[in-house]
């Protein structure tokens, strides 16, 4: 049994302003991408410039941080939303769902293909494998914020997390989980996939499958919100039902994809 590391929440701080680590790293997922999409831009061929990228990235950011907010606002919180509507803006306590985020990208790259005279899946094709390791950095911040954690355990790398859960409670560190599967091995698995010449909307769709089947299977160590519990069959968390058409629209994309090819 492992005890959660003592981590100061603020990486630092001027004056009255504050940096915390959970808002650092989602700067770190957006320089990442970045990166990432210069990289790829540059390469012959592309069909991309590289002075076309900051656009493209702050239209990327809106959509994650608006839709993530709201997100999570709408399918875990919303009664606590109606008593305290000013909370929907504090984004740096926490709070935030990859569901909501991911509407709200997909809005925003729709937006950005008119405006740029592109087809939809031509910018999420190019997108979608920017997107893990930033996802990566963002449940370590939810680990250093010491929430989201896991069920119950009793194996050697069960955490005690401190002032949450009900005491000296072994359980498992689902954020690094969902950290590495969700961010790494997505990463990889998508970066390398597209890489060959791919049908459009096929990177897209892989990457909604590939998020939705480790999202679901990292789901059974992850605790459900307290306040929700289990939902559908008594065993189904809200993330897991969040999945299921998540999984749906990536396997159809993938097919239509490569049935129109």
């Amino acid at each position: 049994m492992l005890n959660y590391p003592d981590i100061n929440p603020v990486a630092f701080e001027i004056g009255p302003l504050q940096l915390r680590w959970y808002g650092l790293m989602y700067l770190i997922g957006f320089a990442t991408a970045w990166l990432l999409a210069r990289y790829r831009a540059g390469k012959p061929g592309s069909g991309w410039t590289r002075q076309e990228l900051p656009d493209l990235i702050t239209y990327c950011a809106l959509g994650v941080i608006i839709g993530a907010r709201v997100g999570y606002v709408l399918f875990y919180d919303f009664f606590s939303f109606i008593s305290r509507p000013w909370e929907l803006v504090m984004i740096w306590q926490g709070g935030m769902s990859f569901h909501g985020g991911l509407v709200g990208v997909l809005v925003c790259l729709w937006l950005y293909a008119r405006k740029t005279n592109r087809s939809f899946f031509t910018v999420s094709d190019f997108v979608s494998p920017l997107a893990p390791l930033g996802l990566m950095f963002g449940r370590l911040g939810n680990f250093i914020n010491s929430e989201l954690w896991g069920r119950p355990t009793d194996m050697p790398w069960g955490m005690v997390f401190p002032d949450h859960a009900s005491g000296f409670v072994s359980r498992h560190p689902s954020q690094l989980y969902q950290a590495f599967l969700e961010g790494l091995v997505l990463f990889i698995i998508i970066w390398f996939f597209s890489n060959q010449k791919r049908p459009k909307m096929a990177v897209s769709g892989m990457f909604c499958l590939g998020y939705g089947v480790f999202r679901f299977i990292v789901e059974f160590f992850r605790e459900p919100d307290a306040h929700l519990g289990f939902l559908l069959m008594d065993w189904m968390t809200m993330g897991q039902i969040l999945c299921v058409p998540l999984i749906f629209v990536g396997l159809t994309a993938i097919v239509l994809a490569y049935r129109k090819k």
